[in-house]
């Protein structure tokens, strides 16, 4: 498995789950491996990570507003969807998932989602039982189809203080998912 990431463009979304911390070490990691990584925090994430930390390790400003984009002619998620190698999003709620299920674009992530042919990979984290309700699975079924790749949860003690599925997958297996969708690619 190759660990040079040059040249390759990830957006990192990152959603309002208390798992938002991890995304500060997916994101080093991503960087040392050489990957140019912009992190695009939704409203929910910057209540758990704040963006100055994810600049600082990227390397790249931090998209949040999409009514505040920048100063080029060109929206900045039009602009940021077509740079795209990736759109990596760790963590995903139950919410986001299905905002994308369903076509909605209400913020900057969701809106990117829509613009970028770039693959997409999801890492969903969340209470078990949202992620077993047949809502959330119809939804991640619909975007299976559609080609999203997906990287498990784990099972384990979650923050809400249930023990179960729905822990967002480990920092190394984000990174070793990544790396791998690269070598096949």
């Amino acid at each position: 498995m190759t660990t040079n990431l040059k040249g390759r463009t990830i957006l990192l979304g990152i959603t309002g789950s208390i798992a938002a911390f991890k995304a500060a070490d997916i994101t080093s990691r991503l960087t040392e491996a050489g990957a140019d990584v912009f992190p695009i925090l939704t409203a929910g994430a910057s209540n758990f990570i704040q963006p100055l930390t994810l600049q600082t390790l990227s390397r790249n400003p931090v998209a949040e507003d999409l009514w505040n984009e920048g100063a080029s002619w060109q929206p900045g998620h039009i602009d940021l969807a077509d740079r795209a190698d990736l759109l990596l999003v760790a963590p995903a709620t139950a919410h986001c998932i299905a905002q994308f299920a369903h076509g909605l674009a209400p913020d900057l992530l969701t809106s990117i989602h829509l613009a970028t042919p770039a693959p997409v990979m999801i890492a969903p984290a969340m209470n078990g039982k949202m992620l077993a309700h047949p809502a959330t699975q119809s939804n991640i079924n619909i975007l299976r189809e559609r080609g999203c790749h997906f990287i498990e949860p784990q099972s384990g003690m979650l923050a809400c203080g249930y023990e179960g599925q729905g822990k967002l997958a480990s920092v190394e297996a984000i990174v070793d998912a990544v790396m791998a969708f690269f070598d096949r690619a």
